[in-house]
């Protein structure tokens, strides 16, 4: 089984292990569990090992390698790679290959990792539970009747499989931290502009971020180190200086730490009991390291959900509008006869019914569903009583965490109000599969870091999990707390039976 990211550098480097070697182990792991878990939508079989082989070339002749040579890493299919499809799990981009590498996947690239493949996700990144996903659904290595999470659900099983020791995904609304969740891994959403969303496949634009998922807080930090980072070409990418995360990780003392618990998030309905059991003993856990828990509420959280709904819909139906099947991606044959919508296309010009069809055909019920709202919301006489007033409370939610950080250093709560639910249970209702973000989306909302802790099982054998949450451009706090958590507990070396790859 491939295991932590730090173990298989150090086996690469003191030459116990090739790169062609941990390659060929992660190729023979995904053939194991594709079948039956279907975490990729593409292998990059050739390429993997031609890059492993290369490593392997540079280590024997001596020259300077750089930190990740010969890491196997995972990449969800919304950031584009130049040498393999980027479909974003979506018939409109099913036979897509971008013409350059996103600047997170050339700056893991640079860093020595090979990228091994693309993995699964809801399409466009618009799901809880990657079964909107045009390539198939995904299952949870843990239980394959369960939901693996979403949108980045293929990134999370690809490392709870033991396919690879680090994988990358993408958080709008909490796609990282959900999924590592119900994984049982770990999984960070970095600050909104800490890493470059330049080839990162617009949902919505003013949320989405690109973070690393692992099994331990240490995967996830060396992960952030290669990926982080001031890019140019991105104009929301930050120009803060990059820390050096493993000296975080190294002084982790908690003495002195507040913890703000989110009492409000804790006592709501309809949150499982192994959740709330979770935080209560994570409370202990940071109280035995000689933190000190202040408990916090966020006022506006109630308003979270719905802020985001608006926010989310509106961006993406603006983003989502250049697939038209005109420039690239799907272009459906908009005169056939037998298409579902062709009394319509019969009464539309050439190229409107060419439009129509592209996007009836291309996009699935969960991406149109999402672009009607966010169309309807922008539109002349709505623009103001939803859009604008859903920006004026994103303001004071985000005024809610910079109050709350004045008195706190990191925040402490739940990730989901349950752990995986059944494949199939939410598909059919939205608003069921909307609240999984109830706890998640106030971050992206704020564009703070958050991160995922495995945090024991449920009575079923199922992950549980805790969400720490840091002010802006924290990263290195709140790995730190997170590695102090770790370090007093075993919960992120449990593995799921099954379906671990050996």
């Amino acid at each position: 089984m491939l295991d932590s990211t730090s173990t298989i550098l150090e086996l690469l480097r003191s030459g116990d292990a090739t790169a062609r070697e941990v390659t060929e182990q992660t190729l023979r792991a995904i053939g194991a569990i594709q079948p039956t878990i279907n975490a990729y939508t593409h292998v990059a079989y050739e390429a993997a090992l031609n890059a492993a082989d290369a490593v392997d070339q540079d280590r024997k002749a001596g020259r300077p390698l750089p930190p990740l040579a010969g890491l196997p890493v995972a990449i969800k299919d919304v950031l584009c790679t130049s040498d393999m499809p980027t479909t974003c799990s979506s018939n409109m981009l099913r036979n897509f290959t971008p013409p350059y590498d996103a600047t997170v996947v050339a700056k893991l690239k640079r860093a020595g990792a090979i990228v091994v493949g693309k993995t699964n996700m809801d399409e466009f990144a618009m799901g809880a539970s990657t079964e909107t996903s045009a390539m198939g659904l995904t299952r949870n290595p843990w239980d394959e009747q369960r939901t693996p999470g979403g949108s980045s659900g293929g990134a999370a099983a690809a490392v709870a499989a033991g396919t690879v020791p680090l994988s990358i995904g993408t958080d709008t609304g909490g796609s990282i931290r959900q999924p590592a969740a119900f994984c049982g891994i770990t999984g960070l959403k970095p600050t909104y502009g800490r890493c470059s969303r330049l080839g990162l496949v617009a949902f919505a634009s003013s949320l989405d971020q690109a973070g690393p998922m692992g099994w331990s807080v240490d995967d996830v930090a060396i992960g952030l180190q290669a990926m982080a980072g001031y890019d140019p070409a991105d104009s929301t990418s930050v120009d803060h200086e990059v820390p050096d995360y493993q000296a975080a990780i190294a002084g982790r003392d908690m003495k002195g730490v507040r913890i703000g618990v989110l009492r409000d998030s804790i006592d709501q309905d309809g949150v499982a009991p192994a959740i709330r059991t979770a935080v209560a003993e994570a409370e202990k856990v940071f109280t035995d390291l000689g933190a000190e828990i202040v408990e916090v509420s966020l006022q506006h959280s109630p308003y979270w959900v719905p802020t985001y709904y608006v926010i989310a819909p509106c961006e993406a139906s603006s983003n989502l509008s250049r697939f038209d099947g005109a420039h690239y991606g799907y272009r459906h044959a908009a005169a056939s006869t037998e298409d579902s919508i062709a009394p319509m296309l019969a009464k539309t010009q050439p190229l409107e019914a060419m439009y129509r069809a592209s996007r009836a055909n291309g996009f699935g019920s969960e991406v149109k569903r999402r672009i009607m709202v966010g169309t309807y919301a922008l539109s002349e006489g709505y623009y103001d009583a939803y859009y604008n007033q859903a920006l004026k409370v994103r303001r004071l939610i985000s005024r809610d965490y910079e109050t709350a950080f004045e008195d706190v250093d990191v925040l402490l709560g739940p990730v989901t109000p349950s752990p995986a639910f059944g494949l199939g249970e939410n598909i059919d209702d939205p608003i069921a599969m909307y609240l999984c973000d109830l706890f998640t989306v106030g971050a992206n909302l704020a564009g703070v870091p958050a991160i995922s802790l495995p945090a024991g099982l449920d009575d079923d054998g199922l992950p549980v999990a805790i969400q720490l949450q840091a002010p802006v451009m924290q990263e290195a706090r709140l790995l730190a707390a997170g590695a102090g958590f770790q370090s007093a507990t075993t919960y992120h070396r449990m593995r799921p039976n099954d379906f671990v790859a050996s």
